[in-house]
């Protein structure tokens, strides 16, 4: 494993972060089909761990607080100070609670309190906003989060999925009120999604905040040939069945055929060859899958390789801010 840091936290983590939004279980909290329970999201944590990786992202909205629980359990059994953990809010949690969702000063705090009994933790590394709350002023969820970290409840914020012009906004605010601000933006960045290349990657790196890609196989897409089929394609078919992503696809195959990879790894390593980008999200319930995408961080691109893999890309509709 390889570690870096964390945008300007000071912060080291490993250059894989464990996705763990197939953690699940049975009943309600089984939100999709493809989530494991227990067992087997314990077997993956575990080797996550061995194979160095200490950064894990998770979020209370997961299987509706089971993912959360499930790495608070696996992560008992070692050194709490040795993992950095981040989890998110935004979600509405329960169907009948329009305040189980958003961003106002009480539904983040409670949802972080929840948030960290789940996880069986007294302070939370990174919590993060899951997406912008358009209901509630900037100003006021700045301020509940600042308080969070004045109480020790959290080391750091981040955010996810927005527009530029949004995260501009949070970190002005942020430095006008003496503020605790954003230091990571959680994006939708991939090889058939790049469009967080006109504003959001270089305003981070012009910020210094931390950019930790999530969907970097775009759902499978870049995992495989285009021609199969799975349940995770199903769910992503409309974000990435155009021709050129047909395209990028074959050109990853081509490219994981000569080097003796896995498609998985051409398109994590594409990732991790990009300035700017600390730690692509993986999320997997499969250990083979994890070892795979570990071994990605020693695949060399040659300047010639990500030229190829980019030529194919042209701009599309945002996607991933809803």
């Amino acid at each position: 494993m390889e570690y870096t840091t964390l945008g300007n936290t000071g912060m080291t983590v490993s250059k894989i972060c464990l996705g763990c939004m197939s953690f699940g279980g049975p009943g309600r909290g089984d939100m999709f089909d493809w989530t494991v329970g227990k067992e087997q999201s314990t077997k993956v944590i575990d080797r996550a761990i061995e194979l160095g990786i200490n950064f894990f992202d998770t979020a209370n909205i997961y299987s509706y607080g089971d993912s959360e629980r499930i790495l608070g359990e696996a992560l008992a059994e070692y050194d709490r100070d040795e993992q950095v953990v981040a989890t998110k809010v935004w979600g509405q949690m329960r169907e009948n609670d329009p305040n189980s969702g958003g961003l106002s000063r009480k539904t983040i705090e409670q949802e972080l309190e929840n948030s960290l009994n789940r996880l069986g933790m007294d302070t939370i590394d990174l919590y993060q906003i899951h997406r912008w709350d358009d209901d509630t002023p900037i100003e006021t969820t700045m301020g509940v989060l600042d308080d969070a970290v004045r109480r020790n409840q959290v080391r750091y914020l981040g955010a996810s999925s927005m527009w530029t012009y949004q995260f501009a906004t949070a970190l002005h605010t942020s430095c006008q009120m003496n503020l605790g601000r954003f230091v990571t933006m959680q994006n939708h960045y991939n090889l058939v999604y790049r469009e967080e290349e006109r504003e959001m990657l270089p305003y981070c790196k012009q910020e210094n905040v931390g950019v930790i890609p999530w969907s970097p196989l775009a759902g499978g897409y870049l995992a495989r040939p285009h021609e199969e089929s799975d349940k995770m394609r199903e769910m992503t078919s409309d974000r990435y069945g155009s021709p050129q992503s047909r395209e990028i696809n074959e050109r990853v195959r081509e490219i994981a055929d000569e080097m003796d990879a896995t498609m998985s790894q051409i398109s994590l390593a594409w990732l991790l060859h990009k300035d700017g980008v600390t730690a692509p999200i993986y999320g997997t319930s499969s250990v083979e899958h994890l070892e795979e995408a570990v071994e990605a961080i020693e695949i060399d691109l040659s300047d010639s390789d990500v030229e190829y893999l980019e030529e194919p890309y042209e701009p599309i509709a945002v996607l991933g801010h809803e």
